[in-house]
C-alpha cells in the first residue's frame, strides 16, 4: 500500500523530471514546470474553493523545510484560519517592524516588565528615542557599526555614562532582532573586541557620578540640617545615617520599622539588588523616628503633602539647593560615607560595602555566606553617627568631586 504522507524522498526533489505535481501527502506538492525548474505547492480548499499556496522554490526550501511549512498551513486551516490571508498578515506585521524605531516600541514592554523602578523604564525608552533618534528610522538590518558610531560619539566625551548606556541597549535591540530572524551577523554596537577599539575606554572618561559632598564638610552640613524642622531635613539626615539610597528612604513604612530590635528591614522590591536589606538603627537615627513617630501621619515614615503619598525625591534635591551643598547629590553621602570609612576606620572592606547594600564576593563566596553581619555595621554606623555630630569650627562644604558608590 502507498504511502498517504512523506511520498517524497531528498533524492527523488532532485532527480524527478516529469513536469506537473508529483504529491508528497497532506496537500503539499512539489511542482516541476515545463522548463524543468522546482518549486513547492500546498493545496487546500477554503469556502468550498480549491486554493493554491506557494511555499518557495526547491533551491531555496528544501524537502524538510516545505513539510514544516506545509504543517503550519495546516494548523491556520485547523484553527479556521486562512493560511495565505495569515501569512499576508504575518508579513505585514514583519515588515512594519523592521525599522529600529518600530521594533523598540513592540520590544520594549517585554524589556522593562521585569524592572521594578518606573524611573528605569522610562530611562529605556527617552535614551533610544532622543540620543538613538538616528538610528529609529533605519531598517534593522540596515544598520552597522558606523552608524552606532554616529550616534554614541556625540554624546561618548560630553555625557559617558548616559553613552555607555545607550550603547548597552542598542546592542540588546539589535540581538533580539537578530534572534527573531529580522538581521543577521554581527552585532555592531557589541563592545569587546569590536567597539573597544573604536571609542575611548569608560576609564579614561570622566564619569558621570553623583556630586559628593567631602566627609570633613559633613558634620556643618549635619548641625545645618538639624536646625531645620522640614520632614525633608529629617529624610535626608536618615539616609545620610544609614547610608541608604534616598528611595529606599522616602519609600519607608513603619511596619519596616522594628524599634526594640532598633532594625529597619527594607523589602526586597524597594532594593536595588531585589534581595531584602537590614540596616541597624544607630541612636541619632532612632532619636529621628521617635520624633516622626509622635505626628505619624499614616503608613510612610516621611510623609509627603499629599494624603497617603511619601516625601518626594524632588523635596530633598530643594532643600540641597537651599543649603551650601546645592552643588552636590543626596545619593553622593553613600560615597562620603565609604570614603570616611576607609580613610579613618579599621572597619573591614566588606562590611562597610555590606553597609551600602552592595553584593560583596563571587557567587561562592556568597553562597557559604550565612550572616549579614549585622552587629559588625551596627557598630560602623553608630561611628558614623557620632563622627557627623562632631562640628568642627573649621569646616565647611567645598570642592566638588564624582563619586563612586552606588
Amino acid at each position: 500500500m502507498a504511502r498517504e504522507v512523506n511520498r517524497l524522498s531528498a533524492r527523488a526533489v532532485t532527480t524527478l523530471t516529469k513536469p506537473g505535481r508529483h504529491a508528497d501527502g497532506n496537500g503539499l506538492y512539489l511542482v516541476i514546470d515545463k522548463s524543468g525548474a522546482r518549486r513547492w505547492l500546498f493545496l487546500f480548499r477554503w469556502q468550498g474553493k480549491l486554493k493554491e499556496m506557494g511555499l518557495g522554490g526547491l533551491s531555496v526550501v528544501g524537502l524538510a523545510d516545505a513539510r514544516a511549512k506545509a504543517a503550519e498551513a495546516r494548523r491556520y486551516l485547523d484553527a479556521g484560519e486562512n493560511p495565505i490571508e495569515a501569512r499576508r498578515k504575518a508579513e505585514a506585521a514583519k515588515e512594519a517592524v523592521q525599522t529600529f524605531g518600530a521594533f523598540v516600541d513592540a520590544l520594549l514592554p517585554t524589556i522593562t516588565k521585569s524592572f521594578r523602578n518606573a524611573k528605569h523604564r522610562a530611562q529605556w525608552k527617552s535614551t533610544l528615542d532622543t540620543h538613538g533618534a538616528k538610528l529609529r528610522p533605519m531598517r534593522l538590518d540596515a544598520i552597522e557599526t558606523a552608524d552606532v558610531l554616529a550616534t554614541l560619539k556625540p554624546i561618548w566625551q560630553t555625557k559617558p555614562e548616559t553613552a555607555s548606556r545607550l550603547r548597552g541597549r542598542i546592542e540588546h535591540v539589535l540581538a533580539a532582532a537578530t534572534a527573531e530572524g529580522l538581521r543577521s551577523g554581527d552585532n555592531p554596537a557589541r563592545w569587546r573586541n569590536h567597539l573597544d577599539k573604536l571609542l575611548p575606554k569608560r576609564g579614561k572618561l570622566t564619569r558621570g557620578h553623583h556630586a559628593a559632598m567631602p566627609y570633613t564638610a559633613l558634620p556643618a552640613f549635619i548641625a545645618d540640617l538639624r536646625e531645620r524642622e522640614a520632614v525633608a531635613a529629617r529624610a535626608l539626615e536618615f539616609a545620610i545615617i544609614c547610608a541608604s539610597r534616598s528611595g529606599e528612604v522616602l519609600g519607608a513604612l513603619w511596619t519596616e520599622m522594628d524599634l526594640v530590635e532598633k532594625v529597619w528591614t527594607i523589602p526586597a522590591e524597594r532594593m536595588k539588588a531585589g534581595k531584602p536589606h537590614r540596616v541597624p538603627l544607630s541612636a541619632r537615627a532612632l532619636a529621628i523616628l521617635a520624633d516622626l513617630k509622635k505626628a505619624e501621619a499614616g503608613e510612610h515614615v516621611f510623609p509627603g503633602a499629599k494624603a497617603k503619598r511619601p516625601l518626594s525625591s524632588h523635596a530633598l534635591l530643594m532643600l540641597m539647593r537651599r543649603t551650601s551643598a546645592k552643588e552636590f547629590t543626596p545619593h553622593g553621602f553613600r560615597s562620603s560615607f565609604r570614603d570616611w570609612a576607609g580613610e579613618t576606620t579599621n572597619f573591614p572592606r566588606d562590611v562597610v560595602e555590606m553597609a551600602l547594600a552592595h553584593t560583596v564576593g563571587d557567587a561562592t563566596e556568597r553562597a557559604y555566606r550565612r550572616g549579614d553581619a549585622l552587629e559588625k555595621r551596627r557598630k560602623l554606623l553608630e561611628a558614623w553617627a557620632r563622627f557627623l555630630s562632631t562640628v568642627r569650627a573649621d569646616a565647611k562644604v567645598i570642592e566638588l568631586r564624582p563619586a563612586q558608590a552606588g
